[in-house]
């Protein structure tokens, strides 16, 4: 396993880290979420990634008592704040209260003392910047958080939070978590550059597209039962579930056969290329699974590969790069 430093933190993460959005607490028994997260540490993951609102908040209290079994200063432990958590108007958003509560309920349900990274989940256009940042520095100097970050934040709105917090001398977030495939790079105009500027590392969610760039999906009207595209998530992927996309990825098998890998390693290596990312985060039901996202660890794409992977995709991806 490859590490990388988050950021201009101190702090080391596994390139590859495992996540439990749809996954852990939902559609993954609590035997089968054990077997991967035990699987993926054995194999150097360090990094697990979780949010109060995957599965309203089982995904935290199915990793609770598995988590207690690694080595905890080993463990980088991340879960996110922001979307609702009940009927109230208060319990939703980045208002120093609604964070607060959270990250009781979350340290509880995680049945830890503190969490490594704290995440706000998106922008709250209804809470002032200035009251967001203040409630992330009160929970650093706590000691219930260590490192804070953004996920699916603007360019400008990530720079704001930094400019904020060096003038007020408040710890800095260190961290973005945005969505970044080779299918989906509307981050790659300015967010990443943004990100290298201020010194934040970036941990990727759906480096797979959601599975698309697995591979597995070939016919677009009739995708395999019990995927995600066969089910309730299908709405989630009409951006690129797509039969041009679809026939662009299996244009990719002769690349990945020709380095001896697999197309979700050949996804994941294209994700790690880029400097500015840290680790992409990637789900599991089942070790298997766990063993062939690990491997791509290592891959490392040269120039040539990359530029033909982009040649296959560019066309079809639904966002070019310069509209971010």
């Amino acid at each position: 396993m490859q590490y990388r430093t988050l950021g201009h933190s101190g702090i080391k993460l596994s390139v590859i880290g495992l996540g439990s959005w749809l996954t852990f607490g939902n559609t993954v028994e609590r035997d089968a979420t054990r077997a991967c997260v035990m699987d993926a540490w054995e194999r150097g993951v360090n990094f697990i990634d979780t949010a109060n609102v995957y599965a309203k908040g089982a995904a935290e209290e199915v990793l609770g008592p598995i988590l207690r079994e690694l080595n905890r200063d080993e463990l980088v432990l991340a879960t996110k704040v922001y979307f609702p958590m009940g009927e109230g108007v208060n319990e939703r958003g980045l208002s120093r209260k609604h964070i607060r509560s959270q990250i009781e309920h979350s340290l509880r349900r995680l049945d830890v003392e503190y969490v490594d990274l704290y995440q706000c989940h998106r922008y709250d256009p209804t809470t002032p910047i200035e009251e967001t940042c203040e409630a992330m520095n009160d929970l650093v100097r706590r000691g219930l958080v260590l490192y804070w970050g953004v996920s699916e934040w603007t360019a400008d709105q990530i720079a704001a939070a930094v400019a904020l917090c060096r003038a007020r001398g408040w710890a800095v977030p260190v961290s973005n978590q945005p969505q970044y495939s080779a299918l989906w790079r509307r981050v790659e105009a300015r967010v990443l550059p943004t990100c290298e500027a201020y010194g934040i590392g970036n941990v990727v969610w759906s480096p797979i597209a959601m599975g698309i760039l697995s591979g597995k999906y070939t016919d677009a009207a009739n995708p395999p039962a019990g995927t995600r595209a066969a089910g309730q998530y299908r709405d989630m992927m009409e951006e690129y579930f797509t039969q041009p996309v679809l026939d662009a990825v299996q244009r990719l098998r002769p690349l990945a056969d020709g380095l001896g890998i697999t197309l979700v390693q050949l996804a994941l290596g294209w994700v790690l290329r880029q400097p500015a990312v840290t680790s992409a985060i990637v789900g599991a039901s089942n070790p298997k699974h766990v063993a062939e996202n690990v491997a791509a660890g290592d891959v490392v794409l040269d120039a040539r590969t990359i530029a033909e992977m982009n040649r296959i995709l560019e066309p079809v991806t639904p966002f070019e790069p310069y509209l971010a």
